[in-house]
């Protein structure tokens, strides 16, 4: 190996290192083993009463990366509290940095997977979820691993409240047209749904779809990519 490129990594390394250990200072980030947040997650149901301290409705945003789209909602809108979920240590640090640098009391995140959402929350405690430009899992064999797969959908079911909202937001035309061909086979109301939410023909696009943008959204408007967004509900 290159001395120049093994510098590089080692420094890549040490980063991650001091990252992770600076995760554990910040009293707003939580990082439960899958055990733990199995069996009997304290903060299950108690989200308002042990961590926000008010009765304000939560939303939750899954793989949140950065942190970047739930800490800009939780400044647009904060009226709500906001939990940022993702399994990435290091993308969670810079999120929960951010968050304890602006002082900001109405942000939380967990480090843990997605599929595990069911016992993070308790049954009708999450107001709305956003699904953020997720890995289309485009393959056969990963459809499981879609985001809007109706194992998902289930799992977004139970902690939502009746008149809950999902938001999904991608740039794949593909799960765009999955999810709308899901959704149509299921109980739920689409409430908006649009292919080029930044172009659209016709139809007024909710302010809330394209106030907030990410580092990443913003790059894929410059290459010229679609932006989809699909706003339902679950009928339980």
């Amino acid at each position: 190996m290159h001395r120049k490129n093994f510098h590089a990594i080692h420094k890549m390394g040490k980063n991650k290192i001091s990252r992770f250990a600076e995760n554990l200072t910040f009293p707003h980030l939580f990082q439960p083993s899958r055990q733990e947040i199995m069996n009997d997650f304290p903060l299950q149901g108690k989200w308002n009463q042990e961590i926000f301290k008010n009765d304000k409705k939560i939303v939750v945003e899954l793989g949140c990366g950065k942190g970047e789209y739930v800490i800009a909602l939780s400044e647009s809108e904060p009226q709500n509290n906001y939990i940022g979920i993702d399994i990435k240590g290091a993308r969670l640090w810079r999120g929960a940095k951010t968050v304890h640098e602006k002082s900001l009391d109405n942000v939380a995140f967990i480090r843990t997977q997605i599929e595990l959402l069911e016992y993070a929350f308790a049954p009708g405690e999450v107001s709305e979820i956003w699904i953020t430009f997720p890995d289309p899992q485009i393959k056969y064999k990963r459809a499981k691993h879609r985001l809007s797969h109706p194992s998902f959908l289930e799992k977004y079911k139970k902690i939502l409240k009746p008149d809950g909202i999902i938001h999904f937001k991608t740039d794949s035309e593909f799960l765009h047209g999955y999810t709308l061909g899901l959704l149509a086979n299921i109980p739920s109301t689409i409430h908006f749904s649009n292919h080029d939410i930044y172009h659209p023909s016709n139809m007024e696009v909710p302010k809330v779809a394209t106030s907030t943008q990410t580092f990443y959204e913003q790059q894929y408007l410059n290459e010229g990519k679609k932006i989809t967004y699909i706003q339902f509900s679950l009928e339980h």
